[in-house]
């Protein structure tokens, strides 16, 4: 194999390498086994565009070229000329693919289903990045660059991943990086001949600088590019993660009191969990209340509205405080009581966030977990999750009345400027509407409920779980008109027209009250899962409201303004609705799994781990990928090490085995100091080459005498008739070792460790090895003889 056509393999294999920090982001990584022979195939392009040759522009053209047919080929045949030319039709129709993969992006959770947009996303940009690493560090043979595209690569994976092992995927990334770079050095070599050591030295034993500048130019660009790869994601202020990520940042694991929590855009299309036949139990609760019916468990908060959808903000996130503060705005004078409340979560429940009564002063939970403040929230640190947890709350039953709800004061300025945001795109036919159903109202409470009649009974809306949610700015305008739908629905449409009128105003997603069962216990179901507006008012704090026909329980503190229409019919079913007082999992509590394991509409009727978790294929993928993540660098080290073992344990019961160990003893000892920044110089004398190494080694008597001996000993091997046996050479390489290491500094030794330079031993002798095979191969061919034409 050319030089060049190894620099293709290996930029090839870079950008595969650094797109598998892409896997975290979707479900399934077939989209990442249906890419290998696109990027396959876009390599040997290049490089039978450079055998003909063709010029560097033209064998860009034709990658790229190639590129687009093959993308064609594959998502857009039946839009096509011949299913392969692309037309009109074919980029429009890849403008509509990439709109909606921009659409799917911002709708699911991580992990997001692999729409075909999504899938366009990931394959075409995976192919881009590709083709600017191959055209870099191949076309042009500047391979430091190209890790710049690999960078861009791997920082947005690093930026938009929840809570992975980033780290692994860096190891992945860098790994390939590496070898591009190993795969370049070794093609300039190549041009010049084989290196049996390291670069030129002058006569005092010091590196020539001419030779050895353009070695610290890559090494340089080398480092500047991985160092960037770990900076930049906490740059950003949208990314979390990266190898450096400081601790407690993002939901992650460290014992940091710092940090923020990403905002997660959750699912809406949850309907099939409504009519899920399957209706399993996902939590026991037990509590010192008399009275469930307003027993809700809150899990999050979602207090982010683009116009589209609600979905937590970014929020700063400490360490559980024993005793949590005082709720906002709750005054003195409202009535509340003391709940203490067990929870146990169900085995299969693997819930990233805590779910408890709404507000909590007090939890007791083994594990790592975080706190939100704004929310009030328990968030789960790196894995941490409610998988057969059990945990007790203590929280405040706040009671307040309509008159004390009616009389409350405007909130903080900056409260109210946060809470009632709302986008320029939200359809005007909303905020109109809010202003229609309130009016005559005389102050916000009376708003607030009047809302809530409407939705509820008044407006004459169905609840029906077969209703689509939609997507896009005129969602909840849809949902206006056709006057039917789930929780989702309602929660989302009552808290943006309060908002329109200037309450402040948030969605809540968790669990309504469960069952009760005959030994005092609730049970909480999938098909509990609900999402409800909170509304904050000035004195009271953030406080409930129950848009959703026959789900739910309506607060009492809402009956009094119009009496006999605030509680709806418990007993007169929805359309498609269940006759339970319950409701479907809401976006972004994760139904009933936490956020993002609603990415499919049946994903909370699918518990991780009975059948709905990643099949065995995948666990194998799994193992594979991370036995290459510590292979790679791990690779130098162990074969040091094992190279090593071998060299000094040898025994020298024959002449020819005291020759051998003492070579090997030697061998061991100018690659010991090769690693701590001594290259070897094979034109210089064993004794010579022991002298340099106790000057450049800066070795003391002993050291410096050990290392003379084993110098003899080697002259005895190399040039005396009948050699003197020499016991010991290999303590005194070790002594000799130890004196090294003693001498350099911590990089130098950390270095030596686990990037030994003496390691390119290895790929000359896999390359030496290689050579020989294809000599054989060659000299095994049978020669064809042509017959000699007969002279007359």
């Amino acid at each position: 194999m050319s030089g060049r056509a190894r620099l293709a393999l290996c930029a090839a294999a870079a950008t595969l390498m650094a797109s598998c920090a892409l896997l975290p982001l979707v479900n399934g990584p077939s989209w990442l086994l249906e890419l290998v022979p696109l990027l396959a195939v876009q390599s040997g392009v290049g490089a039978a565009a450079r055998r003909v040759p063709l010029g560097r522009p033209l064998t860009v053209v034709a990658q790229a070229v190639a590129t687009l047919l093959l993308l064609t080929l594959v998502f857009a045949r039946g839009h096509a000329i011949a299913g392969v030319i692309p037309g009109p039709d074919t980029f429009s129709y890849f403008t509509e693919l990439l709109r909606q993969g921009a659409q799917d992006v911002s709708q699911y959770a991580i992990p997001a289903p692999l729409t075909d947009g999504i899938r366009l996303m990931l394959i075409g940009g995976v192919l881009l990045i590709g083709l600017l690493v191959d055209t870099l560090a191949v076309t042009f043979r500047s391979a430091a660059p190209a890790g710049l595209p690999l960078l861009a690569l791997y920082s947005v994976a690093a930026g938009l991943s929840q809570g992975g092992p980033d780290w692994l995927w860096f190891l992945v990334a860098a790994g390939g990086y590496l070898m591009l770079l190993l795969a370049e050095g070794r093609d300039r070599l190549a041009q010049w001949g084989r290196v049996f050591g390291a670069a030129p030295h002058t006569r005092d034993g010091a590196p020539d600088d001419d030779t050895v500048a353009p070695v610290r130019t890559g090494r340089r660009i080398g480092a500047v590019a991985l160092g960037t790869a770990l900076l930049v994601p906490l740059a950003l202020p949208a990314m979390q993660g990266g190898l450096l990520a400081a601790e407690g940042a993002g939901v992650g694991a460290g014992p940091g009191r710092g940090g923020t929590i990403s905002a997660v855009n959750p699912l809406v299309s949850l309907r099939d969990s409504l009519n899920a036949t399957d209706d399993r139990t996902v939590l026991s609760v037990r509590t010192n209340s008399t009275d469930i019916s307003d027993l809700y468990l809150r899990i999050v908060s979602l207090d982010d509205f683009d116009g589209t959808t609600w979905k937590p903000a970014q929020r700063h996130i400490v360490g559980v405080p024993d005793t949590f503060p005082a709720p906002p705005g709750l005054n003195p004078d409202v009535r509340r009581d003391t709940l203490r409340t067990t929870v146990k979560a169900a085995d299969w429940y693997a819930q990233d966030w805590l779910p408890m009564p709404y507000p909590p002063s007090r939890v007791r939970i083994d594990g790592n977990w975080r706190y939100e403040p704004v929310g009030m929230t328990l968030v789960g640190d790196h894995g941490e999750t409610t998988r057969g947890k059990t945990y007790q709350v203590t929280s405040l039953d706040v009671r307040p009345t309509a008159g004390q709800l009616a009389s409350a004061p405007e909130p903080p300025a900056a409260l109210r400027r946060e809470y009632t945001e709302v986008p320029g795109s939200l359809p005007k036919v909303v905020a109109r509407t809010a202003r229609e159903v309130t009016a005559g109202a005389k102050n916000h409470y009376e708003e607030a409920v009047r809302l809530q009649d409407w939705f509820s009974t008044d407006g004459g809306f169905q609840y029906d779980t077969q209703v689509a949610v939609g997507s896009g700015p005129d969602a909840i305008a849809n949902f206006l008109k056709k006057r039917q739908g789930f929780c989702v629905h309602f929660s989302f449409a009552m808290a943006a027209m309060a908002r329109t009128l200037g309450i402040p105003a948030r969605v809540a997603v968790g669990f309504a009250p469960g069952t009760p069962q005959a030994d005092g216990s609730v049970t909480v179901s999938l098909k509990d899962a609900h999402a409800w507006p909170e509304l904050y008012f000035q004195g009271v704090g953030w406080t409930r409201f129950e848009p959703t026909p026959t789900r739910g329980v309506v607060p009492s503190y809402t009956q009094s303004v119009t009496p006999g229409t605030s509680r709806p019919d418990q007993s007169l079913p929805s359309k498609n609705g269940s006759a339970k007082p319950s409701a479907a999992p809401s976006a972004g509590a994760n139904c009933a799994g936490g956020p993002g394991a609603c990415d499919t509409p049946s994903a909370a009727a699918v518990p991780a781990g009975d059948g709905g978790g990643p099949g065995p294929w995948w666990s194998a993928l799994a193992v594979l990928a991370v036995l290459v993540v510590l292979a790679v660098p791990l690779s130098p080290l162990l074969w040091r090490a094992r190279r090593r073992s071998v060299r000094l344990s040898g025994h020298a019961r024959t002449d020819e085995g005291a020759a051998a160990h003492t070579l090997a003893a030697w061998q061991e000892l100018t690659d010991s100091a090769w690693d701590l920044g001594i290259p070897p110089d094979e034109s210089l004398t064993p004794r010579g080459a022991a002298e340099r190494i106790i000057r450049l080694g800066r070795l003391d008597g002993p050291a410096g005498a050990a290392v003379r001996r084993v110098a003899d000993a080697l002259e005895q091997v190399l040039y005396a008739p009948r050699p003197r046996p020499a016991p010991g050479v290999a303590d005194d390489v070790r002594q000799v070792t130890a004196a090294l290491h003693g001498t350099a500094t911590r990089t130098a030794r950390l270095r030596a460790r686990l990037l030994p330079r003496s390691a390119v031993r290895a790929l000359w002798a896999a390359s030496a090895r290689w050579s020989t095979l294809r000599a054989r191969a060659a000299a095994a061919r049978p020669v064809i003889r042509r017959p000699r034409s007969s002279q007359r």
